[in-house]
């Protein structure tokens, strides 16, 4: 799925550097799109070994890239919607 919009990525793989998401035209090589990305951690990435990028939404020639494998919605989305959950539950728990 792409990062940006969540459109179903079409391209084969390996993901080259200049492919884009047929739908929002977005980089798919790029560190949000990849399963090592985490916001937070050094670096933004989970791989100690792999090199920081300076733009996380832009193709790079990470060598640890690989696609992000989440069933029907990116990692932001995901990531907001428990935050969102857990936040719910907190204010539902103030009146109970």
């Amino acid at each position: 799925m792409c990062w940006y919009c969540g459109h179903p990525i079409t391209v084969e793989m390996p993901i080259g550097r200049s492919a884009r998401c047929h739908d929002c035209g977005k980089d798919l090589r790029a560190c949000k799109n990849c399963r090592f990305f985490l916001s937070g951690a050094r670096g933004d990435c989970r791989e100690t070994s792999a090199e920081p990028q300076s733009d996380k939404e832009r193709a790079n020639f990470c060598d640890w890239f690989s696609l992000e494998k989440n069933a029907g919605q990116t990692a932001g989305q995901s990531k907001e919607k428990d935050k969102a959950a857990s936040s719910r539950a907190a204010f539902d728990n103030l009146f109970k």
